[in-house]
């Protein structure tokens, strides 16, 4: 399996698990965190039971109890082994699919996020896109989007990442092959430019305004990208 953290390995204890778990080094075989229910592909340390084979990624174990998230910034979210449902398992608010470890979870509203969805960075580069995409809690009124690295119709339900300039969508799940549990963030104020079809409008103005060569043109650009900054300092002013 592996080795202990030589001999002053005295282990921690989880709230998760009645005993405490030893941190193992180099692990030599697969291990499945009992958490993110993902294997161990790295060489990152595990905490584990050796007794009752239950393991947990160090970034698991040292998830946060309680979690501010800006997807839900009404409550904060608490981390549980499984919510009390009767299934026993969670659909993630996040990416949509189903979930038998543990999670972020708001009981006021039965949200329920991975720890993998929970740690999403806010920004991405994927090897289909040339600009950097941003991720989006929700979409846009009366809007759908077809991803546009696997070609299916994403579920508006669900978190998905974007680039306003080229409206080009795709998945939690495409963008991130393999997710894993990293750092988490802290919760933010909503960016007043992060809304998809502003973000479109907004960049092609930016676009129009970089192509001038006339001088008149130049100015009039100029005055065009002064009310642009103008307007986005007041949305952001309002936020305050």
């Amino acid at each position: 399996m592996g080795r202990l953290n030589g001999g002053t390995n005295e282990g921690k204890q989880h709230f998760s698990h009645q005993h405490v778990l030893k941190q193992i080094v180099n692990p030599t075989e697969t291990l499945n965190c009992n958490a993110c229910e993902k294997p161990n592909n790295s060489n990152k340390p595990f905490y584990g039971c050796n007794t009752c084979q239950y393991f947990l990624h160090e970034n698991c174990f040292n998830a946060p109890r309680i979690l501010n998230h800006s997807s839900h910034p009404s409550h904060p979210l608490t981390l549980h082994q499984i919510p009390s449902y009767a299934s026993g398992s969670y659909f993630c608010n996040a990416c949509g699919s189903v979930g038998n470890g543990f999670c972020f979870n708001c009981a006021d509203c039965e949200f329920d996020i991975h720890l993998q969805c929970a740690s999403c960075p806010s920004s991405i580069l994927v090897d289909k896109h040339t600009h950097q995409l941003e991720l989006q809690y929700s979409y846009p009124e009366d809007s759908e989007y077809v991803c546009d690295i696997c070609s299916v119709m994403m579920n508006n339900d669900n978190w998905f990442y974007y680039c306003g300039g080229c409206d080009f969508a795709s998945h939690l799940n495409c963008a991130i092959i393999s997710p894993e549990v990293g750092v988490f963030p802290k919760q933010q104020r909503p960016n007043p430019n992060s809304n998809p079809s502003r973000n479109s409008h907004a960049n092609a103005a930016v676009e129009m305004i970089n192509s001038v060569n006339d001088d008149h043109d130049r100015l009039i650009a100029a005055q065009i990208r002064a009310q642009i900054e103008a307007r986005g300092r007041r949305a952001a002013l309002d936020l305050i």
